[in-house]
């Protein structure tokens, strides 16, 4: 089962090769088949009798991080969303991507994308998790600047990664600190140690690290900036990063881990704040935008933020409400922003001031739009989903209760009326977004093309998507039982919707949408005359302002330091290298206790040994008033044929005989090596930088002389050296341990020591030969 999650990725390497047959066909044709698969390989698993399935693979099971695949009803819903819109998306491709396109990269960028969020999906373990969410920041990296040679595509897709890379970061210090505290990289786990979480005092620290991660990556407030930006990428991949992929990793992540967190009232606060204020934000300013894919970037933008409230409410039917949402916005948004790529490639213009009257050039889009548009707006008719799951959301702001501290209390009374006023103008830019498309004037001189009707192939998959709206809407229960129930009770056990029905009477939540239908129709009809107020708020104001002035900052003072010491001094480089180890080693060896200084076990130091030791120290201080480059060359020789003798007399032939030849070698190398440098002279340096040098060497010298002090008269471990005593005869059939260890024990390394000084030598070779080639050609 989980070889289903890395299908795509294996795929991928077979695209480069099949997007050569173009010309022929389509690359997407062969794509088309791996989501469908994946699709209905899943789909059988829907059902009333369905039983969460486990499976674990080994991965680095030294640190507990297992590929542990876990499928209940919330990753069934995910995965099928992925793979079966993923199908639709594939399949709308083939007609929008011209085959002049790079296709091989494209289809190789998605395949990527498509196993990194199914990895998220899928998996139990948080470390696994974090490894694939980050690959989905990579990958959707890679698609949003796919038309790199656009700068706005280079810009959109830059930003995107460093806002989501910065949550994934956050999270990632939040799951570590998770592990710590209930000892365990399970989910399923953590959630059963969920009381030794809510008492430890690092709950409130591992709660936002996490929440930023899922608030950058679902695009809340204030880290929404990153989508809209993100609609330079081509319009499929709009629509499967909008309706079931990427911004709906932090929701997933919400989700899971809302078992752990609900019970914690700053949960509740947090992620409900910034839900609700996402929500209006996002609709709010979604009116405001002139292109098709702006609109629908905010309205992705609220839309996720409802869902995001609803998740911070906690309750049943709220949770039940969320799920609900996340599968009809997959439906509704997902046909959506096919129908805004129809109009791009039929018109050649995304601009709403440009369009207007197209209902009679493009009849089939305008009707698929116009069953989008009408339940993203949550308008009460029954066969649109999106109005149940609305009505739900409203009901759930009703239900709130808390009995905790005032802020908690204020959440409780204002969300309601928050709720409607992000609803109302997700009723505006619904009405703004089909109507300034298709009624209205007609616009067709400021056309780049005259307007025609889709190809059918191009106009199936938001035909599916909205078949989906419509049957969700008809039919809610038939979804219920066998597939959402199952979703809402993996986050909250007691979840469940019992019977979807259209009509409960003319109660509060009902009233609440009249109320939206009815005040957003006014807000949409006079439009012209309130919207100056986006003069006054936002006004000048931006957060892409900020985030520009943010970026730059950085750029200016990361040139600063980076030029600071990047300066061509290779003297300047060893010297912070040095004074790194120095100070980082040092401080870390002292905090821990590393430094131990034991004479017990030592050999007999003879005359003989001190004499050559002697001679080393000497030789090696000679080397610094040397003036010949030969003379020094010569004295270093000397401490190497030293150190030799000393492997010598405590009887290591043969590591005496390899050092031997080591020494020889390198002095035969730097013989070569000084023939074309310059002669040695004297530096000039003023009194600091001597100092300084002096400070580093002697700290450098010292720390060494430490560490092996230290590492002979400690005894933390079992010495390996008595498994290679013991093993080197029964395993590797000879006495010389050296050469066991070398052939034997470590024969892989060896040989790719020996493959790389091949490699270099051929190297040099090849670079003398072109020296001698060129000498002999001038």
């Amino acid at each position: 089962m989980i070889f289903a999650i890395f299908i795509p990725l294996l795929f991928a390497l077979f695209v480069p090769l099949l997007s050569k047959l173009k010309e022929r066909i389509h690359t997407g044709i062969f794509v088309l088949f791996i989501p469908l698969s994946i699709f209905l390989y899943f789909i059988r698993f829907i059902g009333k009798d369905f039983v969460p399935i486990k499976q674990t693979y080994q991965w680095i099971p030294s640190l507990g991080i297992n590929l542990d695949f876990y499928l209940d009803g919330l990753s069934l819903l995910f995965i099928l969303l992925i793979s079966g819109i993923g199908t639709l998306v594939v399949a709308y491709s083939i007609y929008y991507l011209d085959r002049t396109e790079r296709l091989g990269h494209f289809y190789v960028y998605l395949l990527m994308f498509m196993s990194a969020m199914l990895g998220v999906v899928s998996f139990d373990n948080i470390f696994a998790i974090y490894t694939f969410w980050e690959l989905t920041s990579i990958s959707s990296f890679l698609l949003i600047g796919y038309w790199h040679f656009k700068e706005r595509s280079r810009y959109g897709a830059q930003k995107s990664m460093l806002i989501t890379i910065f949550g994934g970061l956050s999270m990632f210090g939040g799951f570590i600190l998770l592990s710590v505290i209930a000892g365990t990289t399970s989910i399923r786990e953590l959630i059963l140690h969920a009381d030794i979480i809510l008492n430890s005092n690092y709950l409130p620290l591992a709660l936002i690290l996490i929440l930023l991660g899922a608030f950058t990556k679902s695009a809340q407030f204030p880290f929404h900036i990153w989508l809209p930006d993100a609609m330079e990428a081509p319009t499929p991949v709009s629509a499967y990063l909008h309706s079931a992929t990427m911004v709906k990793a932090g929701i997933y992540l919400v989700a899971r881990l809302s078992p752990i967190f609900s019970s914690y009232e700053w949960f509740f606060i947090i992620v409900s704040t910034f839900g609700i204020v996402t929500l209006c934000w996002g609709s709010y300013m979604a009116v405001r935008q002139t292109d098709l894919k702006a609109i629908l970037a905010f309205s992705t933008i609220s839309q996720l933020g409802m869902i995001m409230a609803m998740l911070g409410f906690g309750t049943k039917v709220a949770i039940f409400a969320a799920v609900f949402h996340i599968l009809n916005h997959a439906t509704f948004k997902g046909s959506l922003f096919m129908v805004a790529g129809v109009i791009d490639v039929q018109t050649g213009t995304r601009d709403i001031r440009k369009l207007g009257g197209l209902f009679t050039f493009l009849p089939i889009t305008a009707t698929l739009a116009l069953f989008g548009t009408f339940s993203m707006a949550g308008i009460p008719l029954p066969f649109l989903n999106g109005f149940y799951s609305k009505e739900m959301f409203f009901d759930s702001t009703l239900q709130l209760t808390q009995s905790g501290n005032g802020i908690a209390q204020f959440m409780v009374q204002i969300i309601p009326y928050l709720a409607v006023i992000g609803s109302i103008f997700t009723f505006v830019y619904s009405m703004y977004f089909f109507f300034g498309v298709f009624g209205g004037k007609k616009h067709t001189m400021k056309l780049a093309k005259s307007p025609v009707e889709a190809p059918i192939g191009m106009l199936i998959p938001p035909m599916i998507l909205v078949l989906g709206v419509i049957g969700i809407g008809l039919f809610p229960n038939a979804f219920n039982g066998t597939f959402l129930a199952h979703a809402a009770e993996a986050i909250n056990p007691l979840s469940s919707a019992g019977h979807i029905k259209f009509w409960h009477g003319l109660n509060t939540p009902f009233i609440m949408s009249l109320i939206v239908v009815g005040v957003g129709f006014v807000l949409f009809k006079t439009k012209n005359v309130w919207k100056k107020i986006y003069d006054i708020l936002p006004g000048r104001f931006s957060f892409n302002k900020v985030y520009d002035q943010i970026i730059k900052n950085i750029d200016i003072v990361s040139t600063k330091i980076t030029n600071k010491y990047m300066n061509g001094s290779l003297g300047t480089y060893i010297s912070l290298i040095i004074g790194a180890i120095v100070v980082v080693t040092g401080f870390v060896m002292i905090q821990t206790g590393g430094f131990t200084i034991s004479f017990d076990n030592l050999a007999e130091i003879t005359i003989i040994e001190l004499t050559v030791a002697v001679l080393i120290v000497i030789a090696a201080i000679a080397t610094i008033f040397s003036n010949s480059n030969l003379a020094a060359l010569l004295i270093t020789g000397v401490v190497g044929y030293g150190v030799s003798v000393l492997f010598l007399i405590y009887r290591a032939p043969d590591l005496a005989l390899t050092q031997l030849v080591i020494e020889t070698v390198s002095v035969v190398l730097f013989l070569l090596a000084f023939l074309h440098l310059p002669k040695m002279r004297k530096r000039s340096e003023k009194p600091p930088v001597k100092l300084k040098n002096i400070i580093i060497s002697v700290g450098f010298g010292a720390l060494m002389t430490l560490v092996g002090i230290s590492a002979h008269s400690s005894n933390w471990f079992e010495p390996i050296s008595d498994y290679f005593l013991d093993t080197a005869l029964p395993i590797g059939g000879g006495k010389n341990v050296v050469n066991v260890i070398l052939v034997d024990m470590r024969g892989l390394d060896t040989l790719f020591e020996i493959t790389v000084l091949g490699i270099a030598a051929l190297a040099v070779f090849t670079l003398i030969k072109l020296r001698k080639d060129k000498e002999e050609a001038d």
